[in-house]
């Protein structure tokens, strides 16, 4: 066989090697998915027992079939969803307003001594303040609406993704930034072209969290006197006595919570599949 032949070969071998391939990851993937819910199912049948024999009547902590009915009620007439995506948008706007800020401030502290030593110091302090001490202060300045609500969530975000960013860039190994200076890069380009580069890995992890914590600081903020959104939900089911209403929000936290949280994952595994790390081993 002549080797023009065999080029011509090695693609048609290449895409029947990756086929299967293709096949196994889409397998490996969907076994993870149904051995995550494994852990959650299982208590949950387990309680559903409990109270079915009669160990427990389930009035205070309900068992999964009667908070699924809750949900479908809720479902059914449109106000599971109206406050679910009155609570989504809340959280991607607190998210983008303190993952930006987080960003720019911990790259800026990150790469300047002197912006560290002065600006540092205070973030430090403000991030130990509880997010419900926050409350009132916004609620004076910004009023009750939506500007104090998406607000305090940003704040929620900001302090884990700017302490990611500039505790990344200040741990890049000296050696990797001296390559910039070999190399004559200006600041700004030795920051654009090898140090955000560096902490990719370490800025989504940052920006994960504070996601996370955006969806805590969320029911903080619906408890300002909301009229909608899950918070509201937890606080009339609170009110009337009312605790599978609760944990359907609660419930729906959870959701929202994983889902837009692997959202966020998906989106930054094209950036990191340079990495090579022990976590992506099988």
């Amino acid at each position: 066989m002549s080797a023009a032949s065999q080029s011509f070969e090695a693609p048609a071998e290449a895409r029947t090697s990756a086929a299967p391939a293709g096949r196994r990851s889409g397998r490996a993937v969907s076994a993870r998915l149904l051995l995550g819910v494994v852990l959650p199912l299982g208590l949950g049948l387990v309680w559903e027992a409990v109270v079915a024999s009669g160990f427990a009547s389930g009035r205070l902590m309900p068992p999964p079939s009667r908070v699924i009915a809750e949900l479908v009620r809720l479902a059914s007439t449109g106000a599971l969803w109206e406050h679910s995506l009155i609570t989504l948008s809340r959280v991607l706007g607190g998210f983008a307003g303190g993952a930006v800020a987080g960003i720019a401030l911990g790259v800026l502290t990150g790469t300047s001594r002197l912006l560290r030593d002065l600006l540092d110091p205070s973030f430090q302090a403000l991030r130990s303040i509880p997010s419900i001490a926050w409350v009132p202060l916004f609620i004076l300045w910004l009023g009750i609406f939506e500007a104090s609500k998406v607000t305090l969530i940003a704040v929620g975000v900001f302090f884990p993704v700017y302490l990611g960013v500039s505790s990344a860039l200040m741990s890049v190994d000296r050696r990797t930034a001296e390559v910039g200076r070999i190399f004559r890069l200006s600041r700004l380009a030795t920051v654009r072209r090898i140090l955000l580069p560096s902490i990719l890995p370490a800025t989504v992890v940052a920006l994960r969290t504070g996601l996370g914590l955006g969806w805590m600081f969320v029911v903080a903020a619906e408890f300002m006197g909301a009229s909608s959104g899950l918070g509201y939900l937890l606080v009339d089911g609170q009110q009337l006595g009312k605790p599978t209403q609760i944990l359907a929000a609660i419930l729906t936290f959870a959701v929202l919570g994983k889902a837009t949280d692997a959202i966020l994952a998906s989106l930054a595994a094209p950036f990191l599949r340079w990495q090579d790390s022990v976590g992506e081993a099988p």
